[in-house]
């Protein structure tokens, strides 16, 4: 019985494509992360199954697992798993291009000859009929727009052209073409087949039904045994379309295997379809295909006419999607905020760690004019651990200055800065870890009480326990001696340490060197000989190359009392406006040199052109000890500084001092800052400075008239 004309042309129904955004999203990490501007074909796998609905067909799909991993990105099919029934693979290329541009003039024409060829080869070798999933590719075309999450693509699937194309004999379902004995067979032998790890994934076959009504269901290399047996043959498919009247796409590459590799005329073909995961040969299709043998399909070398380019809306165009408006703003704003990182490894800097900055815990000593653009500096760089300290509130002279601040803030006596920064910061970037801590620090110079020294005390524990649990520390606080204690602490734990101090029009800009004890074994043994100790640490500094030096080591002074007696413009910060966003910039930049540097912390400091310098190789150029600069001027440069033997924060003396005796060691350097210039030996070096005379030579001589100022 006949359900359709006979006569006819046999027209197929087209593969249509489904894209989960799995799949775009695995692009995207893939394009940054891997590729780059790389834009050479990426092997991909698409999956399919055979029609399950009476009024909906199944889609060619991608899904993330799809692309290669960022690790090979040459071994998706590889990677590929078989047997599963409701995923059957189908090779496929993807060309993502860089511009917009590049998408849109790619040669199509070309791209779909290419895949097409691969299926010619694959029918006149007899590797499609070994591996007959080699019947049916697909091409993509793409553009990933990553700063708007827009994607534009386009797929083909290309399919050999019949000339003249195959006429229909007749199209029927496939419970009125077999008897009753028939169906129930077939129907078991599919199910056998599709249920079976081995060949449930193998989208063409052959069902063999013998005189007794009894079918089997064979791969298609067993087809010259079907034909010597004179059973009843059919070429079977997985369709995936559903309509009625109209096989599959994956007939088309079929015929033509047919054609060429056995000659035949005449064709009897089975539209697989299924209902709830068992065969349905209601909905399934038998029809006979009349096939004349195109002109020189014989030859190997000439290739057929080849189309395939999917429609969008009944014309041949490209598709475009959004995601932008469903992802989850935080997401994409941590997409947002990675994407000029990443841009950076293209080209610029491929070698940038973007794990090392995410991961790094930064403290910030001080939120005011500094700590404000740090934090956002660090944020601009990927860093997402930050911790401000700060024991001030926000006053309505800072928000012009101090970019984390409103005047919100300001009201009602004004929020601590600590918090209001952690709140801005969390608006800002919402994905960011933020942590607000309101303590003063201790400095020496600024005596305490014995009603106020347990407090004091506590708030020394607790910055020690701030600076051992962060990785870098920014001193950021506007007095000197606010910068001591953090100092002497990142120097007894070896903490990345980063000072910025700004005057009027100037600015310095440093990094600490390693602390004293660049050993990390425990320090009972020093501390158990201290002088001992001090002298072993001593002649292993002469035998390693000197350290750096940090913000205290060229004073002849231990930090006093700075506040004391000021007038207006000197107890506030005046500054420049332009002169905090320019040390701060340089600040974050010399964590991330740290960072990225073979030699971390202990790296030497460099200036530009030094013959020592190994600058060359760096990434990111140099790495500065100091750098101090001029606005007056317009000035910057670059210098070094070794680390003293009597700095009242970092040498050796003062650290086995502070590991020996703890808290009681604080307080009396706090209460007697001249404690420390006597531990240290300044008090000696400038009591012999004040007695030492020097005979100045009263003769000039009249032809030196130069002179020099210092």
């Amino acid at each position: 019985m006949a359900g359709h004309d006979s006569g006819s042309i046999l027209v197929f129904a087209q593969f249509q494509s489904a894209v989960d955004e799995g799949f775009w999203h695995r692009l995207s990490s893939l394009k940054l992360n891997k590729l780059g501007i790389d834009e050479s074909p990426i092997p991909i796998t698409g999956y399919y199954a055979p029609c399950s609905h009476p009024q909906v067909s199944n889609n060619l799909t991608l899904l993330a697992q799809s692309l290669p991993s960022e690790s090979n990105e040459q071994s998706s099919t590889a990677a590929t798993s078989r047997g599963n029934r409701n995923r059957c693979p189908i090779r496929g290329i993807l060309y993502n291009t860089n511009t917009i541009e590049s998408f849109h003039t790619l040669d199509k024409k070309s791209l779909l000859r290419a895949e097409a060829k691969k299926i010619w080869d694959d029918i006149h070798t007899g590797r499609a009929v070994e591996d007959s999933a080699l019947l049916s590719r697909f091409l993509l075309i793409s553009f990933a727009d990553l700063k708007k999450w827009n994607f534009h693509y386009w797929f083909a699937f290309p399919v050999l052209v019949l000339d003249p194309p195959a006429t229909l004999v007749d199209l029927m379902p496939a419970s009125q073409y077999f008897s009753l004995e028939e169906a129930e067979s077939v129907s078991a032998a599919c199910n056998e087949w599709r249920n079976s790890s081995l060949t449930a994934d193998v989208p063409f076959f052959l069902v063999s039904t013998d005189p007794n009504s009894h079918a089997t269901v064979k791969h298609l290399k067993d087809w010259e045994t079907c034909q010597s047996d004179g059973h009843k043959l059919l070429f079977g498919f997985y369709d995936p379309c559903h309509l009625p009247h109209n096989p599959g796409w994956p007939l088309r590459n079929y015929l033509a295997l047919i054609c060429v590799r056995w000659n035949l005329k005449s064709v009897r073909f089975l539209c697989y379809r299924e209902s709830r995961g068992f065969a349905d040969l209601g909905s399934s299709l038998v029809g006979e295909a009349l096939i004349t043998v195109p002109q020189g399909w014989r030859d190997h070398q000439s290739l057929p006419n080849a189309v395939g380019w999917e429609h969008n809306k009944g014309r041949q165009v490209p598709r475009s999607i959004s995601l932008a408006k469903s992802m989850d703003p935080t997401r994409l704003a941590i997409s947002a905020a990675d994407l000029n990182l990443k841009l950076m490894r293209w080209r610029a800097l491929p070698s940038l760690n973007l794990n090392a900055l995410s991961s790094i815990k930064c403290l910030l000593l001080g939120a005011g004019t500094l700590g404000c653009q740090v934090a956002r500096m660090l944020m601009a760089w990927g860093v997402r651990k930050i911790t401000l300290l700060d024991n001030g509130r926000v006053a309505m002279s800072n928000p012009l200055r101090q970019s984390l601040y409103t005047l919100d803030d300001c009201l009602n006596g004004g929020e601590f800065k600590a918090t209001a920064a952690v709140k801005s910061l969390t608006r800002i970037f919402p994905a960011v870890d933020a942590e607000g801590v309101v303590m003063a620090i201790p400095m020496p110079g600024h005596p305490v009480s014995s009603q106020e020294e347990d407090s004091v005390l506590e708030d020394c524990r607790r910055l020690h326990d701030l600076i051992d649990s962060h990785d870098a520390v920014f001193l950021l606080t506007d007095t000197r001696e606010s910068r001591w204690l953090p100092t002497l602490l990142c120097a007894n734990t070896n903490k990345i340490t980063i000072t910025a101090a700004l005057g009027f029009d100037s600015f310095l800009v440093m990094r600490h060197g390693a602390g004293p004890f660049v050993s990390s074994h425990d320090f009972k043994v020093e501390a158990a000989n201290a002088s001992s100790a001090v002298e072993n640490i001593a002649q292993a500094d002469k035998d390693e190359r000197q350290r750096l030096g940090c913000y205290f080591c060229n004073d002849v002074v231990a930090p006093i009392d700075s506040t004391a007696n000021r007038t207006l413009d000197q107890q506030c910060t005046v500054t420049r406006p332009g002169l905090a966003p320019i040390a701060s910039a340089l600040a974050v930049e010399l964590l991330v040199g740290i960072l990225h540097h073979p030699q971390g912390i202990y790296a030497e400091g460099e200036v530009a052109n030094s013959l020592t310098s190994e600058s060359s190789e760096q990434p990111l150029g140099v790495l500065p000890h100091q750098i101090r600069g001029s606005l007056s001027q317009f000035s910057q440069m670059a210098l070094v500084g070794h680390s003293s033997n009597s700095c009242t924060a970092c040498c050796s003396t003062v650290v086995s001092e502070y590991r020996e005796r703890g808290m009681e060691f604080i307080i009396q350097a706090i209460n007697h800052p001249t404690y420390l210039e006597d531990l240290t030996g300044l008090t000696e070096l400038m009591r012999s400075a004040s007695s030492f005379k020097l005979d100045w030579d009263n003769e000039t001589d009249p032809d030196e008239d130069d002179y020099v100022d210092i």
